[in-house]
């Protein structure tokens, strides 16, 4: 998962320390490491995010109230700021945005579909069932959800759950400022490629480093990273 920022550096911080994990400097900006459960974070110099733009947005989960109050405490601490996206009083989620203006929210505990999923509970995304059941192919990741038009994936090992939220989707004016990195597990980049696009992917362009940029069938971009 990428995230363009006008300061990439900056904003691997606040996610590495919100979500105690490490921060790997590259070429490219900078990667918050994952796991075989827990999606890996990648920030690249780009625009800042946008509240109507952004197609993205990372749940985090909590054990108790306590918990959550100290992960709001402690993104607060580190530069993000509230967020009024004209949530109720009564929702128990808190709506945050981190320091290059990227959605997120805190997520009350009790929450049982996000139960047992880890700290990264949910990447929630704008699409049609068309790019859940794409995507499921894709990574090999079975449905977990698929119930009027919204559906969600999850690895079979479990861990973080990508979900789309179904029509309406708004129409892509831009290039998107998140969007999805693969790296092929056997280092076959080509033979990736040619998997997802007979899945009903899109090949749009070779970038000077080699990366090889596609589009899902919603039209967002995502890369195949060579080796």
């Amino acid at each position: 998962m990428t995230f363009e920022a006008p300061d990439p550096a900056r904003l691997a911080q606040f996610w590495a320390a919100l979500l105690g994990r490490e921060v790997i400097g590259d070429a490219d900006g900078a990667f918050v490491s994952g796991d075989d459960v827990q999606l890996g974070l990648r920030f690249v110099p780009g625009r800042a995010g946008q509240l109507g733009a952004d197609r993205m947005h990372l749940h985090l989960t909590s054990a108790d109230l306590d918990e959550q109050q100290r992960t709001v405490t402690t993104a607060l601490k580190l530069g993000g700021r509230h967020l009024d996206v004209g949530q109720r009083p009564e929702e128990g989620h808190v709506v945050l945005a981190d320091p290059a203006g990227y959605a997120f929210c805190v997520i009350e505990p009790g929450n049982a579909y996000l139960a047992g999923c880890g700290t990264l509970g949910e990447l929630t995304c704008d699409g049609n069932r068309e790019v859940g059941l794409f995507w499921g192919k894709a990574l090999g990741w079975p449905l977990v959800w698929d119930q009027d038009e919204e559906t969600a994936i999850q690895s079979p090992r479990g861990g973080t759950k990508i979900a789309w939220g179904g029509p309406p989707v708004a129409p892509k004016k831009e290039l998107n400022r998140q969007r999805f990195e693969l790296v092929p597990a056997a280092g076959d980049q080509q033979a990736a490629v040619d998997g997802l696009i007979s899945l009903g992917a899109t090949r749009l362009e070779i970038r000077q480093d080699g990366t090889i940029l596609l589009a899902d069938p919603d039209g967002n971009e995502f890369c195949v990273r060579g080796e």
